[in-house]
């Protein structure tokens, strides 16, 4: 029995810092100082700590290194693991430079109800033992040993789970569609396709917790009558890729997949395919061409995936983090769901903060946190010292929140009142130093760039959009521009062909509503944040 634990974080950031090198380099050092039969160093998921290098905690002490490099490893062997000492220019205290005290529970920390992230960075994701160990199953074992698939059904419907994927739609009501339809063949799809920028909380939990998202896909299987399933994974999430194809030969293994599962008369099994990084195979009717092996647009609907899906077969696509949650409200029931977050939206939320914040990362909250407590408690604030303008939540479609929005409480209808919404995951904070007029130029970059050109207001549109924008911050623009946007994203808003081309003039209008005294400067001929192309040109004309 190993007395210390060394979990290494290994994700694609942690990696491309040296991480695997490190974590050979301490099990040789370990082996050298005669302390491999004591200390056990574990590869595991995200630690939910972005933007520090290389990444380890030591337990049962629950130190956190940060930043930890080759010529770190035989220190904190010699100092930590011999003598009992912390190395304390590397250790984590997830507080502002001063105020960490003994005996602190951090923010990051008390804030947090890891539901979905449970296990990430807590286990091997490789081993399916310790997913096990860790209640890994044992909501699938007592769905088909002590549930019918309607119980399921029922549970999921009373938990009131909204899906996490943007749309938050009731998962319960949408299984009911497809429960309902009489076919003897069903599908259900893992979308991990993730591509809007900032967002990459799917592929954490896909490389930190994979066997709970097949537990969750076997338990929806069981629910609607779906006996095969399908994880659409984007192409370039390579460690994705490989550790959900180990987890899923894993289980067959274990006779987790397969035929009768728990000895049951249910069957279920899973495949992976692999996406090639299209934005509009986020949407699901494009993601069901894609897997098809089709061009990936959109289709007409209705009618819906839940009654016309995969090969015309019933189908039900969800999220990642989606998925994940199903496992916990089997196991603990939709009462206990229902306690987490708020009355309207339950459960928790997990987010990547990106942007000007001091502490970026991977973070689960409850539904119903403010802003505020997310930016200045978990996040630590704004880097040095600058003032908060926006946050965008939710990816690059995703709605504005400003200073009035700061104690706002992030749920599903209070956001929607403010003209805003959840989306996928990502929390963009901008701080006051960036020019607003050429962030939403770059967002607009971005659609002109991923629009399936299916049809003409997203394609021309974004064009459009993208023209008027590129005219302001050149100096060029006419008073009138502001008038045409508004009308230009609107119209796009009413009738682009899916959502994701309906949502795409969100951040405009947005930006258009909160900061239109911005964009009149840049009409003349000034740029508050002397940060674009118009600052440029003011400074070469002087």
């Amino acid at each position: 029995m190993h007395r210390i634990h060394i979990l290494i974080a290994m994700d694609a950031h942690t990696i491309s810092q040296g991480a695997r090198s490190i974590k050979d380099a301490m099990t040789r050092e370990l082996a050298l100082a005669g302390l491999a039969n004591e200390v056990r160093v574990v590869e595991t998921g995200s630690l939910g700590i972005y933007d520090k290098g290389v990444v380890l905690v030591v337990f049962p002490d629950a130190v956190y290194y940060v930043g930890v490099k080759m010529e770190d490893v035989t220190e904190i062997i010699s100092e930590h693991l011999i003598k009992g000492r912390i190395v304390e220019r590397l250790q984590y205290l997830d507080m502002p430079s001063g105020e960490a005290k003994a005996g602190d529970k951090s923010a990051r920390v008390s804030k947090q109800i890891r539901v979905v992230l449970k296990n990430a960075g807590i286990i091997d994701p490789e081993s399916i033992e310790e997913y096990i160990a860790n209640d890994g199953y044992e909501a699938l074992g007592k769905a088909l040993t002590e549930m019918t698939p309607e119980q399921v059904m029922e549970e999921v419907k009373a938990s009131a789970m909204q899906g996490r994927g943007g749309a938050f739609f009731p998962t319960g009501i949408k299984w009911g569609f497809a429960a309902r339809e009489k076919s003897e063949e069903k599908y259900i799809i893992c979308n991990a396709d993730e591509g809007e920028p900032g967002t990459f909380k799917d592929r954490l939990i896909l490389e930190g917790d994979p066997h709970a998202v097949i537990e969750g896909m076997a338990l929806a299987g069981y629910a609607v009558g779906a006996h095969q399933g399908y994880v659409y994974i984007r192409g370039e999430y390579h460690m994705s890729i490989a550790r959900m194809q180990r987890a899923i030969e894993q289980a067959r293994q274990q006779g987790l997949l397969g035929k009768n599962i728990f000895s049951s008369s249910f069957s279920f099994d899973l495949d992976i395919r692999e996406g090639a990084g299209a934005y509009i195979c986020g949407e699901e009717t494009a993601l069901i061409e894609s897997i098809e092996g089709k061009r990936g647009e959109p289709r007409n609907k209705p009618p819906f995936p839940p009654s016309v899906g995969l090969w015309g077969k019933p189908t039900i696509v969800n999220n990642v983090e989606t998925l994940a949650n199903v496992p916990q409200i089997i196991l603990k029931g939709a009462k206990w769901y229902r306690s987490l977050g708020t009355e309207n939206s339950p459960g928790t939320k997990v987010f990547t903060m990106v942007g000007n914040i001091n502490n970026p990362g991977l973070i689960e909250v409850p539904m119903g946190i403010t802003l505020r407590e997310i930016i200045y408690d978990i996040g630590h604030g704004i880097p040095e010292g600058k003032g908060f303008l926006l946050a965008q939540l939710g990816g690059t479609t995703g709605g504005i929140l400003t200073r009035e929005h700061l104690d706002l409480p992030l749920a599903v209808d209070t956001l929607r009142n403010a003209g805003a919404g959840m989306g996928s995951g990502a929390l963009l904070v901008v701080d006051d130093s960036q020019c607003l007029v050429d962030l939403v130029k770059t967002f607009v970059e971005f659609f002109v760039h991923e629009s399936c050109g299916i049809c003409t207001l997203c394609r021309e549109g974004n064009g459009r959009l993208l023209e008027l924008l590129e005219r302001m911050t050149e100096g060029k623009g006419a008073a009138e521009d502001l008038h045409l946007m508004e009308e230009l994203a609107n119209a796009m808003m009413r009738g682009a062909f899916c959502g994701l081309g309906q949502a795409a003039p969100i951040p405009v209008l947005g930006c258009l509503r909160y900061f239109r005294e911005e964009f009149e400067q840049h009409l003349q001929g000034t740029c508050r944040a002397g940060k674009c192309e118009l600052h440029a040109a003011n400074e070469a004309a002087a």
